[in-house]
């Protein structure tokens, strides 16, 4: 019998991702459980096979699977058992979080949606190449484009024969896991990462500080507060891992809001590109929405690479990357850089006057990395203990760290919250202060 889905807008697959993301989600499918083929879903489901597999593609993409060469999909360990027991019970209490100083989202004024729409339709007409499957190491002509971009802006080392493509970093760690083989201790500069750290446990890593056979560090944001990694500790974290036959990898996410006078050399630049796995991803510079991120391997992995290569179906859509691809050929992306820099470091200090003004001597603006981050310091905060509480209880989500003398640093990203709503937020962030 033909199941039903719910009625709804969304593309077929995107509603047998839904589905299976359900169940993941309220722990009717566990950690390590064994889903259906490809073959066995399409015929219980009376659906395509590519169907299917754009849905089991997407999954992957987002952690909720992984694939096993040779054995079929499982379901990660992204999400912990008792939450997936408790979603529900705890979605139905979970306050509505109004102002959200967390999170990487994107301003509504920080992206030409028109633009993207004529790239979109104009990759669209391009009937013939839309009728194969995509490269699984991802479209030639985005890896040349790729290549030419974090060459000239970040010193990469590297060609198109170096690039791997895919719908967002954590499905292009899944395929690494199996390039590196048998090292099996990784250590991460921000172990909060939990889609990378789930990633890794799901292969059968442990997750060490204690002699790591493989280093995970975001050198431009590290730590909870972003902090910049300087040239020098650079390379000296070259010159140790080297020394212990260590692999870096380099998640160079946010490096163009690191700062706003100079950027810092990437690891892989300072390395020559040895030894060195450098990922980036479009997201941040573009939408989140658009799942488009790419790992530049050394030479010496690529053999690796190209063995396995056949086993992994490209997860970023074609037609997105024949888009981005004339994106950043047509210039697009540097002036969507410089766009994003003069807004966010409008709203950064527009959001520190606020907060200064607000509050005055109160608080401390310190300095911070991030060009899309305002640090505020209070020396004084009630109940420090439950500010985070008071804070959700308020509809505000921030990072914040408590000092020793009962006072609080937070960190506050203008990036989600529009420009005409940061003085009545920041009202806000005064009540719970």
């Amino acid at each position: 019998m033909k199941y039903q889905f719910p009625d709804d807008d969304k593309p077929l697959y995107l509603r047998v991702y839904g589905y299976y993301k359900n169940m993941i989600m309220n722990g009717t499918l566990s950690p390590g459980q064994k889903i259906p083929s490809i073959r066995r879903c399409s015929e219980e489901l009376e659906i395509s096979r590519t169907t299917v597999e754009n849905a089991y593609m997407s999954l992957a993409a987002d952690g909720y699977i992984i694939s096993r060469k040779n054995s079929g999909f499982y379901v990660s360990s992204i999400c912990p058992a008792d939450r997936r027991q408790n979603t529900k019970k705890d979605e139905s209490h979970k306050p509505e979080i109004i102002y959200n100083f967390s999170s990487a989202g994107a301003d509504r004024e920080s992206f030409n949606f028109d633009m993207w729409r004529r790239y979109i339709k104009s990759a669209l007409r391009q009937d013939e190449r839309l009728l194969s499957y995509g490269e699984p190491q991802g479209e030639y002509e985005l890896r040349e484009a790729i290549a030419g971009f974090i060459s000239s802006r970040r010193n990469v080392v590297c060609s198109p024969y170096n690039i791997v493509v895919g719908a967002g970093v954590q499905s292009l760690l899944h395929i690494l896991c199996s390039v590196i083989g048998e090292k099996k201790k990784i250590s991460f500069s921000n172990p909060d990462f939990r889609q990378g750290t789930a990633v890794f446990r799901d292969h059968g890593w442990s997750i060490t500080d204690d002699d790591p056979d493989v280093i995970y560090v975001n050198p431009s944001s590290q730590g909870e507060f972003g902090d910049v990694m300087t040239v020098e500790e650079r390379f000296s974290l070259i010159k140790s891992a080297m020394d212990a036959g260590r692999l870096i990898i380099e998640d160079d996410y946010g490096n163009e809001f690191s700062y706003f006078s100079r950027r810092t050399p990437s690891l892989q630049s300072l390395a020559s590109g040895k030894n060195v796995v450098y990922t980036g991803t479009f997201s941040r510079l573009l939408l989140p929405s658009i799942r488009m991120s790419y790992m530049v391997l050394p030479d010496e992995m690529m053999e690796k690479y190209l063995d396995v290569a056949a086993d992994y179906n490209q997860t970023a859509s074609k037609t997105e990357q024949i888009a981005l691809c004339q994106f950043i050929r047509d210039g697009h992306m540097d002036s969507q850089i410089r766009k994003l820099k003069k807004l966010y470091a409008a709203k950064s200090e527009m959001l520190a006057d606020i907060i200064k003004r607000t509050f005055g001597d109160k608080v401390n603006i310190l300095p911070c990395g991030s060009g899309v981050m305002v640090k505020a310091e209070f020396a004084e905060v009630h109940e420090p203990e439950k500010l985070k509480e008071r804070a959700a209880a308020k509809g505000l989500k921030f990072k914040s760290q408590i000092n020793e003398n009962g006072g609080a640093v937070l960190l506050l990203s203008c990036t989600s919250v529009r420009t005409e709503e940061l003085e009545k937020a920041v009202l806000l962030i005064k009540e719970v202060i």
